[in-house]
């Protein structure tokens, strides 16, 4: 493909006109077809895409639309293609871009904030004032892949350099897939403090977040990391990533005083509620010593009811979450590098990309227990054995 005069190319790494990407039409409709290449533009990259790890909010954006936002409202009939958690390699470099060589491999955030704005400067991107509201003009600043903005269910993406993380080459494609995932639980973990050695640690819910969110709170030397859930399959991969405890709490009569028991008889310092669960929040509060902190790291499916006077009672401390900010992922995939934790335990089943819709049911129905599924494509495959 002929790229701008002014994008860095190489023949080892050929770039066609157009790619083959998922596009979605009406609710749960996707269809695959073609689509031009795009081009980088100043401090952006194309990234061909090798891998894309299944989100539980792809699934949201894909039936139903939300978070996803694309010219001002829901992304359906629009030639948008979903897709966040991708990994892949440099082949082309925009104007001025000297951070990265072609043929690395990255991985990928969501977020590129506009960097203008007050929470931007902080290094809130996630945050970002303009979120949404380039609209496909991406020269207005901020831009989500997969949300705002095309994702990565196609062959190739166009990302900026603040959303590129390099991967170790130990590490394999559908690992490096996980960094993201790892880098939202390290992201919930600095905003309750960062130093979280020696304290107390629960995570609710054992989901892909959850699941990292015990790996890496145990990676950051708290003590004890307790992690509660329904399924004792996923309770068990839990232990393997490093919880000390794990509680099912279909079987315990009283979770609360269960981690109290665990924890020397006392409140937790910290809790990670991944779960959604509607009463969540309150048995997060239940579970955490006064002046405790919790983060919230997941979507209820509706709005509950909570005991403000309680936590106001007991000076405890809320915190939010978006997403993978203030560089997480780096120190995710830092910790992964150095194998502090075996990410690819919650990685499952993997699939074409041509198999998308199967991969989705998967992913979807969970089918063999599924957690996390990959799609790798075909076609980088191909081009990186050429390439050997």
């Amino acid at each position: 493909m002929a790229m701008p005069d002014n994008v860095t190319t190489d023949k080892g790494f050929p770039i066609p006109e157009t790619m083959k990407a998922w596009v979605l039409g009406d609710p749960g409709e996707l269809t695959l077809a073609n689509k031009p290449v795009p081009a980088p533009k100043k401090a952006e990259v194309l990234v061909r895409i090798d891998a894309v790890a299944i989100c539980a909010t792809d699934l949201e954006i894909i039936h139903h639309g939300p978070p996803a936002q694309i010219h001002g409202g829901d992304p359906f009939n629009k030639n948008f293609t979903p897709g966040h958690e991708y990994m892949g390699t440099v082949v082309a470099l925009g104007p001025g871009v000297d951070e990265y060589e072609i043929g690395e491999r990255v991985t990928v955030e969501i977020h590129a904030g506009c960097g203008q704005c007050k929470r931007c400067r902080q290094g809130m991107y996630t945050s970002c004032h303009n979120y949404g509201k380039n609209y496909g003009d991406v020269d207005k600043g901020h831009r989500a892949n997969g949300f705002t903005t095309d994702g990565g269910f196609a062959e190739y993406a166009v990302n900026n350099i603040n959303t590129l993380v390099h991967v170790a080459d130990t590490m394999t494609d559908e690992e490096a897939t996980l960094v993201v995932t790892a880098g939202t639980a390290m992201y919930g973990l600095t905003e309750l403090g960062g130093l979280v050695a020696g304290e107390s640690v629960v995570v609710t819910g054992p989901g892909p977040i959850g699941l990292l969110g015990a790996a890496v709170a145990k990676a950051m030397g708290a003590q004890p990391v307790i992690l509660t859930g329904t399924r004792d399959n996923r309770l068990e991969i839990g232990k393997k990533l490093g919880a000390d405890h794990v509680i099912n709490v279909r079987k315990e009569e009283n979770v609360v005083e269960k981690i109290k028991e665990l924890n020397g008889g006392k409140g937790v310092d910290y809790v990670v509620e991944c779960s959604g669960a509607p009463q969540a929040l309150n048995e997060a509060a239940q579970m955490v010593n006064r002046g405790g902190r919790i983060c919230l790291a997941a979507f209820p499916g509706s709005s509950p009811e909570v005991d403000i006077a309680y936590l106001v009672r007991n000076n405890i401390y809320l915190y939010g979450i978006r997403g993978e900010g203030k560089t997480a992922t780096h120190r995710a995939e830092a910790f992964m590098r150095q194998k502090r934790f075996d990410a690819s335990l919650i990685h499952t089943h993997t699939f074409e990309m041509e198999d998308l819709q199967e991969a989705l049911r998967y992913a979807k129905d969970r089918v063999e227990d599924a957690i996390k599924v990959v799609v790798k494509n075909k076609s980088a495959a191909q081009q990186r054995v050429a390439a050997e």
